[in-house]
């Protein structure tokens, strides 16, 4: 008998998220990080796709994010958070920092096939499809670090101005692993303005991915230190709310 949890059907409690991470370049992730980050030793890349309540209705998502520490702590910056409920990112931008933006999330499981997408602008800019394989050991708990950055420009947009300077806001999470099967499948990164990862964060070394099911044992969001508000002002200019280079909100600066 399987050991998996079991939901109701149709329920949206307790989908799997599907975990998949690979290796970058350290200086590809540098690039990205503002004032105050410095990449991890592990230099690797995260995706998270999702199906979760928020609050009581599905939110389907993709959270990216990357390898790096802030004052002295490891822990993963976050890039962009797509997302398919508009009712959820503003809100959280504006409280948190937290870099959510739209975009269509096509995620689900079919006996032993994983499939996932997210398409935004109409570009569809991260694919996988895979086969789900052995089931791996739960293991002890443990804590994350989630980096953002909670900043308000000037009204009227001066130069270097800022009502409210660029903070760090730390996410600490808890988590025990209820289950999780390992993935065999294919990463597929695709060109895209709106969503540079396959410019940006090239796929440099295996692809490996999981279905893991959390049980969330404690969340803190605190607002941490300021960053340079100098240094960070060619940060400022990102694509929707996400951390990726644009242009007053715009697509991708070449």
């Amino acid at each position: 008998m399987s050991d998996a949890p079991q939901i109701n059907p149709g329920e949206i409690i307790g989908w799997p998220i599907l975990k998949i991470e690979y290796g970058t370049d350290p200086a590809n992730i540098a690039k990205l990080l503002p004032p105050g980050f410095t990449v991890s030793d592990d230099a690797k890349v995260h995706l998270n796709v999702y199906c979760v309540p928020v609050p009581d209705e599905p939110e389907y998502g993709v959270l990216q994010t990357v390898d790096a520490d802030y004052n002295g702590m490891r822990g993963q910056f976050a890039i962009g958070l797509g997302i398919d409920q508009e009712a959820a990112i503003f809100i959280s931008r504006e409280t948190n920092g937290q870099p959510k933006y739209p975009a269509e999330i096509d995620y689900y499981r079919f006996v032993n096939t994983v499939s996932a997408r997210a398409t935004h602008q109409g570009y569809t800019f991260m694919e996988f499809q895979g086969q789900v394989g052995e089931t791996l050991p739960n293991g002890d708990p443990y804590e994350e670090n989630e980096w953002w950055v909670k900043v308000s420009r000037a009204v009227g947009g001066a130069e270097k101005a800022y009502d409210f300077p660029p903070h760090a806001v730390r996410v600490k999470s808890t988590y025990q692993t209820v289950h999780q099967q390992k993935v065999e499948g294919e990463l597929t990164l695709r060109e895209s303005k709106w969503d540079p990862i396959a410019r940006y964060l090239p796929i440099e070394s295996e692809v490996s991915a999981t279905l893991w099911t959390p049980q969330f044992l404690g969340r803190d969001i605190t607002l941490e230190a300021p960053l340079d508000p100098e240094g960070y002002w060619p940060f400022v200019d990102t694509v929707s709310g996400s951390h990726w280079p644009g242009t007053h909100g715009g697509p991708l600066r070449d």
